[in-house]
């Protein structure tokens, strides 16, 4: 818990006595500066003292017979007496004032981390030693990891066929997607259309033959070479292509050369050159023709082919099937891959393109857990390489190379090193619940300890906690320090720091115990000569505005100037509360609860005033 410190001014405000005269007939019914309403005081005779005491006896005496406790204000009234000659003042100062609060702490480190292994096995290297700096990501231990490396190893294999799997099933749905677009099946194929094996109705399913095609506008011819110039032939090449019965000669140009060499009658070994050529009408497959290639002559003639001479089949994921709506195209068309052959049922196509999403939802789920068990693997891989958390030093290292760590054992291995990061260091306050309002975030704190005499370290609050505790009844919030400079502070070390919570610079400023009830002070005033209710003769009320205060001093904004003698009440919090008021208590000559007159009060926390009602007149005052 904070105690309050003193006030730091610049120039201290004086205290002195003030000699004066009581005017007023006797004590205050409010037991300090109260207004006296008995008779004017007079001096008794040795006979009425006298009598002044068996009356005094014999009310004390009622009090006791009917059963009422009536605690003395003697203790005041003998107070008042002594002083009855005397008024203590000072004099309203400017200087500099300072609101406070302090409490003790142990300085931290800015962050701490012990380095500790989450596998097992032999440590390979430990490059590093007590007291070294280490920076942030720095390799400390390598552990050995063989144990794990072929796991690892296959899971990036299993995730690189899953991502394989995934873009071939995606591929597969946007193919689909533009196939089936406008809800019509689309061509493979390029060629002439010489048999329709589909009409309206008729249920297509995987393979079903749809139309037989045939494209002789270009024609293949296939022809062998010796297998030496074959080798040299690359695709692309152009030839001339003469045919047998009338020697007509047409261009043409390789497409593929056979890697396979073959035997011809008479030894020859051969490879085979495949070509296109344009057919100009006519060609027919019941035509040959030789090739040349440059300077290269094939072996033999070849017999010319079909470009397309296929049946066409229907290409459909999974055992579903699309019903022919409406036919798009005849015998003797020709179609090109992507020209749309017949309408289906948009329902059916739908079917089918959620059969070929939940191929890519399947393959996407299998990359996902493929993904998952390899970051596990990598993860159990990456604990074998321990790295440094944070940049700092390093305070204890338990584990070397060569060791073995073993985590079921309690062995001191569990902690493999400690490192400080002491690039700032901090320290926790206790601040107790009723201060903690006043504390900010960046207020300047000052911090000396034992350890380091004659130095004064600065530092400012960076955090006010919202999780408090308790003891003894009483809630206090840790508030962290953090300190503009290290210098020779270790950690570990007790200090004290001293928050600033407010200060002002030339402040007009008096003690606190001469700030009255409702924000009043007795300014002295030599023109009053008695004493007006609660105000002291020889001063009057003023009502002042206040700024900020400490246990001692207030700062006054307005109501006073420099230089101004104001009242103190001296026994303000120490004797007011040692009297107690009784009402409607009266007894001879005046003896009752306190004299009607002012409002007592007594002394609050910082200055401030409790009132509290004065007794009740009974009686003539006492003298």
């Amino acid at each position: 818990m904070f105690e309050k410190l003193s006030e730091k001014f610049g120039k201290a405000p004086s205290a002195t006595d003030y000699e004066g005269e009581n005017k007023t007939g006797g004590a205050s019914g409010s037991g300090n500066t109260g207004k006296a309403s008995g008779k004017k005081g007079k001096q008794l005779s040795g006979k009425n003292r006298k009598k002044r005491a068996l009356l005094i006896a014999a009310g004390v005496a009622v009090l006791a017979a009917g059963g009422l406790f009536w605690h003395s204000q003697s203790a005041k009234v003998k107070m008042a007496s002594a002083k009855a000659g005397e008024q203590k003042t000072a004099a309203a100062t400017l200087g500099t004032l300072t609101s406070e609060l302090t409490s003790s702490g142990t300085i931290s480190p800015k962050d701490t981390y012990t380095i500790t292994s989450l596998v097992e096995g032999t440590v390979l290297t430990a490059d590093f030693e007590e007291g070294d700096q280490v920076t942030e990501g720095q390799v400390l231990y390598q552990i050995d990891a063989s144990s794990v490396e072929s796991d690892l190893k296959s899971s990036e294999n299993s995730l690189a066929r899953a991502n394989k799997s995934y873009q071939q099933a995606l591929e597969d749905y946007q193919e689909a997607v533009s196939d089936y677009s406008g809800n019509t099946y689309k061509s493979t194929r390029t060629g002439f259309i010489k048999k329709l094996n589909i009409e309206v109705g008729d249920k297509v399913g995987s393979n079903t033959d749809l139309a037989e095609l045939y494209n002789d506008q270009t024609m293949k011819l296939k022809v062998p070479f010796l297998a030496g110039e074959a080798a040299v032939v690359p695709a692309g090449s152009q030839t001339m292509v003469t045919l047998t019965d009338t020697e007509e000669q047409l261009m043409g140009v390789v497409t593929a050369v056979s890697n396979m060499d073959e035997v011809l009658d008479g030894g020859r070994i051969v490879r085979y050159v495949t070509m296109e050529v344009e057919n100009p009408g006519g060609l027919t497959t019941s035509h040959s023709a030789t090739v040349t290639i440059g300077e290269f002559v094939c072996c033999s003639e070849g017999t010319f082919e079909a470009m397309t001479d296929t049946t066409m089949k229907a290409s459909i994921t999974g055992n579903g099937s699309l019903e022919v709506e409406a036919l798009l195209v005849h015998e003797g068309d020709y179609v090109t891959s992507g020209t749309p052959l017949f309408c289906i049922k948009s329902k059916d196509v739908k079917d089918i393109l959620d059969s070929y999403q939940d191929a890519v939802d399947q393959a996407q789920e299998k990359i996902e857990s493929a993904q998952s068990n390899a970051d596990n693997k990598q993860e159990t891989y990456d604990n074998y390489t321990i790295t440094a958390p944070i940049s700092g030093q390093v305070i204890t290292k338990n584990v070397k190379a060569g060791d073995k760590i073993d985590r079921s054992s309690s062995s001191s291995t569990s902690t493999l090193a400690v490192i400080y990061d002491l690039s700032e260091v901090t320290f926790e306050m206790s601040v107790d619940e009723l201060d903690v309002g006043r504390v900010k975030v960046g207020q300047t704190v000052n911090i000396t300890a034992d350890a380091i005499e004659g130095k004064t370290f600065t530092g400012k609050v960076t955090n006010i906690s919202l999780e408090s505790s308790q003891s003894n009844g009483v809630t206090n919030y840790p508030v962290t320090v953090t300190l503009d400079e290290v210098g020779d502070l270790l950690p570990g070390m007790n200090v004290d720091g001293t928050i600033i919570l407010d200060q002002v610079d030339n402040a007009l400023m008096i003690p606190v115990d001469s700030l009255m009830r409702g924000n009043r002070v007795y300014v002295k005033d030599d023109s009053v000569t008695g004493q007006q209710g609660s105000v002291p003769a020889g001063f009057k009320a003023v009502e002042v505005e206040t700024g900020i205060s400490n246990d001692d001093y207030v700062q006054i904004t307005s109501g006073l100037s420099e230089g101004d003698e104001v009242y103190v009440d001296s026994a303000s919090g120490n004797t007011s509360t040692d009297m107690f008021q009784m009402s409607g208590m009266g007894g001879p000559d005046g003896m009752g609860g306190a004299p009607d007159g002012g409002n007592g009060w007594q002394k609050g926390n910082g200055g401030n005033r409790v009132s509290g009602n004065g007794g009740n007149r009974g009686g003539d005052g006492m003298p």
